[in-house]
């Protein structure tokens, strides 16, 4: 049964920092990571039902979990077992703060473990579609009836061999008598199956139920509230300051400037920096939608040479993402000099970059150092304003529309910050990013004509170091390879590589080699993310 208001932590009127609690509802939910490929996706479903939430590592101290008082928990799947020696552990105390707890498969497995069930290693994993059959009729089950069965997606090694004291069964499948479960009293809720994943029979609903109704969490976070609510944390952490955005053309950077723009009027300045890094006609496209069009203060600097030479030699692409972060900052710094001193900078961070450059899981790896979160100097003079840190891009691109952005700015696919310097694979030469904006220029182009831009996630060439024999007219030539990446995707946490139309493929390829003088060779990338990233550094 949902629990009464006085079960529920109270809530405060006031968060700090900026995210979508600010200035009005508190109901929000904590996901706490055990390591699953899967918790993003949590994320994703929660917010689709219009209630807040964030992904914390499982490691979270408790006296930090009550300080940021959720008003409800999940606790996510993990590929550990609760028998491995570095296995992440639940904090028994988390299922005592009266708030409705989730556990999702591990999170099942730990709260059987620490609550005085019964967990043992499964013979064989169980992974796929199984059927589920539903035993008993909760609140949880809400969008399912007693002796119904639904299609769940399982991925687990362990299994829970006996219940702790005071669970029942909710529902079964053929290799877990333990699929679904609850507390007969307390609001603790575990489900073996994964109900983010697509796979999942009614999945989002379950979801919708604990987040709502077992909760109580009102479905009221929506970017219309979000602009509200940040505008006014914007204005609260800028003051009398001036704030100063670095715009690069795309959509994070663009949504970034025109809320803080909404928010603070001519308190912006945009800075414009060619680092000579970019793609073909940014510059002007980007001095057009913001000088013109939108009437934002823009300054554009020249500092093309000034970042070739800082890279100049360098192939390593971590040393190439902080060298291109410690230079913006020095220009940024210079150039808030000259406008008459500046306070604060915007960045345009979204919440998979933090996820990304920050290990949320504790004993895993980071896997790359994002542009905005990672590369940035310990001392740095400007105070970080980044208003869209706990959004992912479709969300971004819905304030974007909210806040009239022509559509060839929010629709467009995204593009990192370090700019083309890590789509060359080893030193980032002029001659180099000749051929690769040419290349790239000619990807877009023909996606663009075969009607397929907005059904993908990114399209982009990648400029590889590596010659190879080839034939031009009746010469031998030994020039350059160019790889075409495209994928689809929801939110970049995970992407499939597109599969394209032959003859779209073929003319990017002919034109590729025909129109860019040094390459004679053109590969299609067919890896997806999973175990590949997007970018290839």
């Amino acid at each position: 049964m949902p629990p009464t208001p006085e079960n529920k932590m109270s809530a405060s009127s006031s968060a700090s920092g900026i995210d979508g609690t600010q200035g009005g509802s508190r109901d929000r939910i904590l996901i706490l990571d055990f390591g699953s490929q899967y918790t993003q996706l949590i994320a994703r479903r929660i917010r689709e039902r219009h209630v807040y939430c964030e992904i914390h590592p499982g490691t979270m101290d408790l006296d930090a979990v009550r300080a940021w008082e959720p008003s409800g928990i999940v606790l996510s799947g993990g590929p550990s077992s609760v028998f491995d020696p570095n296995a992440p552990q639940l904090q028994p105390e988390i299922v005592d703060l009266g708030v409705p707890v989730l556990g999702i498969c591990y999170g099942l497995q730990l709260l059987a473990h620490v609550l005085g069930g019964v967990v043992e290693r499964a013979d064989d994993r169980e992974y796929g579609r199984a059927v589920f059959k539903i035993q008993r009729d909760d609140p949880l089950l809400a969008a399912m009836s007693h002796g119904s069965e639904r299609v769940v997606w399982m991925s687990h090694g362990d299994r829970v061999l006996s219940l702790p004291p005071g669970f029942v069964v909710l529902g079964t499948s053929d290799s877990s008598p333990f699929a679904a479960v609850r507390h007969a009293d307390r609001p603790i809720w575990g489900l073996q199956f994964h109900p983010e994943v697509v796979h999942t029979e009614g999945g989002a609903e379950l979801l919708s139920s604990f987040v709502i109704d077992l909760c109580g969490c009102r479905p009221d976070w929506t970017m219309e509230t979000f602009v509200d609510q940040t505008t006014n944390a914007i204005r609260e952490q800028v003051g009398d300051g001036i704030a100063v955005c670095g715009l690069s053309g795309g959509v994070d950077s663009s949504v970034a400037a025109a809320l803080v723009h909404h928010a603070v009027g001519d308190q912006l300045r945009c800075i414009f920096v060619d680092n000579g890094l970019l793609r073909r006609g940014e510059r002007a496209d980007v001095e057009r939608t913001f000088g013109d069009t939108l009437g934002v203060p823009l300054v554009t600097v020249d500092a093309a040479n000034r970042f070739l030479g800082a890279l100049k030699g360098v192939t390593d692409p971590e040393r190439k993402r902080k060298i291109i972060g410690h230079t913006f900052i020095e220009v940024f710094e210079e150039e808030a000099e000259k406008l008459g001193g500046a306070d604060f900078l915007v960045q345009g961070t979204l919440y998979p970059d933090v996820i990304e450059s920050v290990s949320v899981k504790g004993p895993s790896a980071t896997i790359k150092t994002h542009h905005n979160v990672g590369g940035l100097p310990e001392q740095m003079k400007l105070r970080l304003v980044e208003p869209l840190r706990e959004l992912f891009k479709d969300e971004v691109r819905e304030v974007g529309r909210r806040l009239a952005l022509p559509e060839t700015a929010v629709g467009r696919h995204p593009f990192p910050g370090p700019g083309l310097a890590i789509r060359i694979l080893g030193e980032v030469t002029g001659e180099r990013l000749s051929m690769l904006r040419g290349a790239d220029a000619i990807v877009v182009q023909e996606i663009r004509e075969a009607g397929l831009y907005d059904e993908l996630w990114q399209a982009f060439a990648v400029f590889l170091p590596i010659q190879s024999v080839g034939v031009m007219g009746d010469e031998r030539t030994y020039d350059n390879a160019i790889a075409v990446r495209c994928v689809t995707s929801v939110d970049a946490m995970t992407a499939d590589w597109a599969r394209l139309p032959d003859e779209v493929l073929a003319s990017i390829s002919s034109r590729i080699i025909n129109e860019v003088k040094g390459i004679n060779r053109v590969v299609y990338d067919i890896s997806s993310k999973p175990p590949a990233t997007i970018e290839w550094e």
